[in-house]
């Protein structure tokens, strides 16, 4: 992976990692169309690009992530990120075998995109307007929901949201705790590839993470350069993302997810990309 591959993964990753159309489904079709060999550390550059995303919510959010005396606030994340924890622990292999599989996000792409046609009219009852008002419960029955996401092309920004609004959440507040349940989640997901999943380095032998980004200036400069873009635009598309869910609901990413969905049929069937 070049500087300049590792700058349209970059935008990429910023641009979808928060809307309900897959980050990790959209970086797959990046790097078929772009021709990026998928090496050790373009695999482990598309997972560990998520930590400039992480601090865009922060960063937004600060007054929430900063104030240490709201503890329930931390527990309610906490509570929502085991399941993925769990899953992701005893399903790493299985996992990083369906991110290599085009196929695989065309067919979630299609059907999270009929899902949100319809999702406003599947769940009419939205109760619960503040995170003060998400029990314990709700926030770990939404943490299972987004294990969905493990699914390549599902969207961990969707499967959360449902889950939110399948609780009672209104629109904004299920998108607004998605961005919340992203940070220990993707910080989860980031640290354990870089400090303690085993790569394959240059030479063949097995190193961790943080030794793949620093085994040459290339890699270096990529990883910082991709973190330093995602956050800028991340930024930019939660901004975007919240002020059109609440005039315009989800018809719109559903519709997207649908084309995007037979586009990348199209491309696999004719011989494009690699099913």
């Amino acid at each position: 992976m070049n500087l300049f591959e590792a700058i349209i993964v970059a935008i990429v990753e910023g641009l979808t990692e928060y809307l309900p159309i897959s980050s990790t489904g959209h970086m797959i079709i990046t790097s078929a169309l772009l021709g990026i060999e998928k090496d050790e550390f373009t695999k482990l550059y598309e997972v560990s690009i998520q930590l400039g995303a992480i601090l865009a919510v922060v960063v937004l959010y600060w007054k929430k992530f900063l104030d240490f005396s709201k503890w329930k606030f931390y527990f309610k994340l906490i509570l929502a990120v085991v399941p993925a924890i769990v899953l992701g622990f005893f399903f790493s292999d299985q996992i990083d075998a369906m991110l290599e599989s085009p196929t695989t996000v065309a067919i979630t792409l299609l059907l999270g995109g009929v899902i949100f046609l319809f999702i406003d009219r599947f769940f009419l009852r939205h109760e619960i307007e503040k995170e003060e008002n998400i029990s314990n419960k709700k926030a770990f029955v939404i943490g299972i929901w987004q294990c969905l996401a493990m699914i390549p092309g599902v969207s961990r920004s969707a499967s959360a949201i449902i889950g939110g609004m399948q609780q009672r959440l209104t629109r904004k507040l299920a998108a607004e705790f998605s961005f919340y349940l992203a940070v220990p989640t993707m910080a989860a997901a980031t640290g354990y590839s870089v400090f303690l999943k085993d790569w394959k380095g240059a030479s063949g032998a097995e190193v961790r993470g943080y030794e793949l980004i620093l085994a040459s200036t290339q890699n270096t400069v990529a990883f910082a350069t991709g973190n330093i873009i995602a956050f800028i635009v991340a930024i930019m598309a939660i901004k975007f993302f919240i002020g059109f869910l609440q005039k315009h609901g989800f018809v719109l990413f559903g519709w997207y997810r649908i084309i995007a969905g037979i586009i990348l049929l199209v491309l696999i069937l004719t011989g494009v990309i690699r099913g």
